[in-house]
């Protein structure tokens, strides 16, 4: 098999249920000759040519799952950092974080408030900082990541609508090969109660955020009131396994899953602070 491959079996047999897989495998592969990003690169177009230098392909049932950073780079969410200038509220925030007050400044700037704030135990390291991005999200730093990115002090911002960036990914794959495969967008958060960080989808076209299983039952016959699993955060979770932080995989396809496109938004898997019994 294909290192850059993966076959997941699966057991469950029941054709009603939206997110089951078709023929009881999912096939997940990666490509490995997407090269480096920049601002105003037509990512629909490097996509089209990785699949034709490797021989893949790609069908309307196909799922493409890519990685936020390459998005934001060919948008030009790419920001020096000896551009931004910190405001006051950075400039207290730096010294109880011992973080750079550039930085926060852009959290600030990126987020609609703060959710959570732990101090620098020392001068040594650095605290935390949990904000709600403006578009939604609970996360670290606004989403702001310092990895895999050209230039010196230079940071990556989310895209500024995530869910466009799916939709016009799409159109121009489209365009280019006839196909419509759906697209999810992936970062990777932390995770409350829990340790470690996972892939987490935050912008979609085609694919259902949250999906309505078709069981009414479980295996054993007993009822099941509430099972609507996060179709599209599962992908993302599982495109993990392929699109490792140093191997330059940043877009994942999944062949496989039984899914229908439908119009969707991230906004459908973020929960209301009324719906929040945590915040």
């Amino acid at each position: 098999m294909n290192p850059a491959q993966h076959l997941l079996s699966a057991d469950n047999t029941d054709a009603d249920q939206a997110h089951s897989t078709a023929g009881n495998q999912v096939q997940i592969r990666a490509l490995r000759t997407i090269p480096d990003v920049y601002q105003d690169d037509c990512l629909g177009s490097l996509i089209v040519e990785s699949l034709q230098r490797e021989g893949q392909s790609i069908s309307n049932q196909s799922i493409l799952i890519v990685a936020q950073k390459v998005v934001s780079k060919a948008e030009g969410r790419t920001i020096a950092l000896a551009s931004v200038e910190p405001s006051r509220q950075a400039l207290q925030l730096s010294r109880k974080l011992n973080k750079d007050p550039r930085k926060i400044e852009l959290v600030l700037q990126e987020s609609s408030d703060i959710v959570r704030l732990r101090e620098a135990p020392n001068g040594d390291s650095e605290g935390l900082l949990i904000t709600r991005h403006r578009n939604g999200f609970i996360c670290a730093n606004a989403g702001i990541d310092e990895s895999n990115i050209d230039g010196i002090e230079s940071v990556l911002l989310l895209p500024e609508d995530a869910d466009l960036s799916a939709r016009r990914l799409r159109q121009t794959i489209q365009s280019l090969t006839g196909k419509t495969p759906g697209i999810v967008i992936t970062d990777t958060f932390g995770r409350p109660w829990r340790q470690g960080l996972v892939n987490v989808a935050i912008g979609l076209a085609g694919v259902a955020a949250v999906v309505e299983d078709g069981c009414t039952t479980d295996a054993w016959g007993k009822p099941l009131f509430v099972t609507k699993p996060a179709l599209a955060d599962e992908l993302a979770a599982a495109s993990g396994l392929l699109m490792g932080k140093d191997a330059k995989t940043p877009v994942i396809i999944f062949d496989g899953v039984n899914w229908r496109d439908q119009s969707s938004s991230i906004n459908d898997l973020i929960r209301t602070p009324k719906e929040d019994l945590f915040l």
